[in-house]
């Protein structure tokens, strides 16, 4: 087997490795920091495309955990690079949220829903029947459908809610086309993501707490991959997946000595 290169930059998932319903988990703090203060590239993930980094920031801090804006990479981020490349100061009906709509807006995108090039789908608390009523319409007329994620279903307090992915499903259902998922596993993400950083796959890492998108991502993408145990996968879990991550450890606090 080929010796790997030293990790020289770092993406690491958000939910399930550095917090867990609201409460860092144990080590976050210390990687964090032993990342800021070796200087190395490093970006901060996620597929949940409701808040913008500046959001996230604010969020994170609040726990201790302190992240510069630009070390935050969102799927609504990567759907809006996706749109640039694919059609400059294009037009989009969106559903989301904020972390969506300012994404779209900073490329120069017009939100509209009269004609628009684009349906894009993203997270939100409230999806309404009319909103996917008129995706559904305007996709049948012709506009290309995207999604930031294809998570089908996102943790709450009370238990798991319908995701992108699920809502998806229905107007695939409904319009017999499929999107294209900017977010994990896509590997674009990843690479959009080292591309904002100057960062290189083959001296890069993913960390992630899920076999499905963080694992599957990094491993498409090039990288090295760690999974953690303290999100949604079990180390019997793994053995359902016909890959492997390069290691899998209890938690952020195990990689803190290899940065």
């Amino acid at each position: 087997m080929a010796e790997r290169k030293p990790i020289e930059s770092w993406l690491t998932d958000m939910d399930g490795v550095l917090i867990h319903e609201g409460t860092p988990i144990p080590g976050a703090d210390a990687f964090i920091k032993r990342l800021r203060d070796s200087g190395k590239p490093f970006l901060v993930l996620t597929n949940n495309s409701i808040y913008t980094p500046r959001d996230l920031q604010a969020r994170l801090s609040r726990m201790g955990l302190h992240v510069p804006v630009e070390n935050i990479w969102t799927s609504a981020l990567a759907t809006a690079k996706f749109l640039d490349a694919q059609r400059p100061g294009g037009t989009a009906y969106v559903i989301g949220e904020a972390g969506l709509t300012t994404a779209l807006h900073d490329i120069g995108y017009i939100l509209t829903d009269h004609e628009p090039d684009y349906v894009v789908l993203g997270e939100t608390r409230t999806y309404s029947f009319e909103a996917m009523t008129k995706a559904v319409r305007l996709i049948n007329a012709g506009a290309r459908f995207i999604c930031t994620n294809p998570d089908e279903t996102g943790p709450s307090t009370e238990g798991p809610l319908p995701a992108t992915g699920a809502v998806a499903a229905l107007i695939t259902k409904a319009t017999g086309k499929k999107p294209y998922f900017a977010g994990k596993p896509n590997p674009l993400m990843m690479r959009t993501g080292l591309n904002a950083i100057g960062a290189h796959s083959e001296t890069s890492a993913m960390i992630g707490d899920r076999m499905d998108t963080d694992v599957l991502a990094g491993l498409e993408a090039g990288m090295q991959t760690f999974l953690v145990l303290t999100g949604l996968t079990s180390v019997a879990d793994t053995e359902k997946f016909p890959y492997r991550p390069t290691r899998t450890v209890d938690s952020i606090a195990d990689l803190v000595d290899l940065v």
